[in-house]
């Protein structure tokens, strides 16, 4: 019983094909977030994206048997653990704080852009 209890603490286990297999994503998909469908954060997230109609790729990790172990990898590559994890153009963002803060200075507009390659008043 002690086991069972103890196995309820320890950190899923990340494979090196796990890691491969995020990372592959990451660089795979212009925007990607690493997300749960019930987090106000999460929903947050998504709608500044939704606000400027750009394609993203959605984890939603609590809808995934193996959801546990990528956000332990998400925690073992970026520091973070914590949902919304995104990412955008391969580049480790933040999550919901940071997007936040960079959608209400402009930062975003100008990397959604740059990314789309097309000039600094097209994204509104």
């Amino acid at each position: 019983m002690l086991s069972w209890i103890y196995s309820f603490f320890q950190s899923p286990e990340v494979t090196p094909e796990l890691k491969k297999s995020i990372e592959s994503t990451i660089n795979s998909n212009k925007i990607v977030i690493y997300s749960k469908s019930y987090c106000p954060y999460c929903i947050k997230a998504k709608q500044i994206f939704d606000k400027y109609s750009v394609d993203y790729k959605v984890i939603e990790l609590n809808q995934l048997q193996n959801g546990s172990s990528i956000q332990q990898g998400l925690l073992d590559i970026t520091g973070q653990r914590t949902v919304p994890n995104i990412f955008i153009d391969g580049n480790h963002v933040g999550g919901c704080d940071q997007l936040t803060q960079w959608y209400g200075t402009g930062k975003l507009r100008e990397v959604l852009n740059k990314l789309n390659g097309i000039n600094k008043e097209s994204i509104h």
